[in-house]
């Protein structure tokens, strides 16, 4: 049970996070919006790690981090940046996330191959190939 979890916040997470961008006012500019989202997301993660570090010092968690926090920050600008705008211009909330979440799940496939060694079996590789044949179908 434990392991599905983090799973299912994320799906719920997801789910919610394309009804917000979908919602956003259409006057509203989208560094304005980005920036009270960036805001919000920044007390919450100060409250949370606040109960969290148990007696750690918070400049020792600080020492940690390396590229991978920051670089990240660049991707999580970009996919919000992305999605308010495809919403903005148009893009329907069901295909639009459907096919940026595919396109990410196939171009990651060799991603995860090459770099962390994993392995695709026959049932996997058949389930690649429908995913891709439902994302030409999806764009004809």
């Amino acid at each position: 049970m434990v392991y599905y979890l983090p799973i299912a916040l994320a799906i719920v997470a997801n789910v919610f996070y394309h009804i917000c961008q979908k919602s956003m006012p259409q006057q509203i500019n989208p560094m304005a919006a980005l920036l009270v989202t960036y805001i919000t997301a920044a007390i919450l993660c100060s409250l949370l790690l606040v109960f969290d570090l148990k007696g750690q010092a918070l400049m020792a968690e600080m020492g940690k981090i390396n590229w991978a926090p920051i670089a990240l920050g660049f991707a999580i600008f970009g996919l919000e940046l992305g999605f308010f705008l495809a919403y903005r211009v148009g893009w329907n909330i069901s295909l639009g996330a459907l096919i940026a979440n595919i396109a990410v799940s196939v171009l990651l496939i060799p991603i995860g191959v090459a770099v962390y060694k994993e392995t695709i079996s026959t049932t996997t590789a058949l389930g690649i190939i429908l995913c891709i044949a439902g994302l030409i179908l999806i764009n004809r």
